[in-house]
């Protein structure tokens, strides 16, 4: 058996792309967080959830299958974008000194050149959709290249992440009916408010960094606060879910698995250590299960 991987800085070292991947490949794999998948999840469930909640049984599998590839080719495009934005913040920090571009594995200009290729196949993807989820879909490219630049000015870096993570359920139910509707919409709000809570539990590992380069977060904003606070953006996310669910005409199934959901994040809320690194990441992570419930939730409620 393979040994488990260890970290450099925040670069898992000695997993699969180490084992598999060529050594002039893997710069670049690290650069769009290929090892670390929960970003990809937590991107592309929201766009699964709005195909499901458009669908008027089954979802599409082939839809499925294009926004899975679509979310990780985005998810590393999206990342590679802020890598470029942060790489002198990156060198200051020993956590992410070890990333492809600080580190000098990749050069800015190598990266810019990896970016427009996936770009190029994110835009491929999308044009296997009708004209208007093709437009709905460039249009979320406003939202994810300013991005980096947010934990700058604004102790709300978070709310901006909600925006352009949960883009997808604009996206996937514009894919399936060729336009927008109120069930769209309140899905995409209610995935702001799930983000918020979710990545503020995430930036609490990093406070003491950003305090020392310089940037803003909603868990500085917050502080010990936060607990209270994600009970409230998971209560708005949670109730905008079922708002959704019901302009959608879902049937009981849905609520019922919902009511999972929502235990899931209150366990998040009451539980969360926010000066324990590991008990955050681990908590971030199990935002993945929340999303695979919602999804269950929404199938069901459509289906049965």
């Amino acid at each position: 058996m393979a040994a488990s991987p260890t970290l450099l800085g925040d670069i898992p070292v000695g997993n699969w792309i180490d084992r598999f991947v060529p050594a002039a490949l893997r710069p670049y794999l690290r650069l769009m967080r290929l090892d670390r998948p929960i970003g990809t999840w937590l991107l592309l469930l929201p766009g699964w959830w709005s195909l499901a909640l458009a669908a008027h049984g089954w979802p599409s599998p082939v839809q499925f299958a294009l926004f899975g590839i679509g979310a990780v080719v985005m998810r590393g495009a999206g990342c590679t974008v802020n890598d470029i934005a942060d790489h002198r913040f990156d060198a200051q920090v020993a956590r992410t000194a070890a990333r492809p571009i600080p580190s000098g594995a990749v050069s800015l200009r190598q990266a810019a050149a990896f970016l427009v290729l996936q770009l190029a196949l994110g835009l491929a993807v999308l044009l296997c959709f009708n004209r208007f989820a093709v437009g709905v879909g460039v249009a979320s490219l406003l939202l994810v290249f300013p991005y980096p630049l947010m934990k700058r000015i604004t102790y709300w870096p978070q709310a901006w992440l909600g925006l352009t993570f949960n883009w997808g359920a604009l996206l996937g139910w514009a894919t399936v009916t060729g336009g927008l509707a109120a069930p769209a919409v309140v899905l995409y709000v209610a995935g702001l408010f799930w983000t918020l809570g979710y990545d503020t539990i995430y930036a609490h590992q990093d406070k003491e960094d950003d305090i020392l380069v310089g940037v803003k977060s909603s868990a500085l904003a917050l502080g010990d606060a936060t607990p209270r606070w994600l009970r409230i953006f998971y209560s708005l996310a949670l109730t905008l879910i079922a708002t959704a669910g019901a302009l959608a005409d879902l049937d009981w199934p849905f609520y019922l698995l919902l009511t999972a959901a929502g235990a899931h994040l209150a366990w998040q809320a009451a539980g969360v250590d926010i000066d324990d690194s590991a008990d955050c990441l681990a908590k971030f992570k199990s935002n993945r299960v929340f999303g695979w419930i919602v999804l269950a939730a929404i199938i069901a409620g459509r289906v049965l």
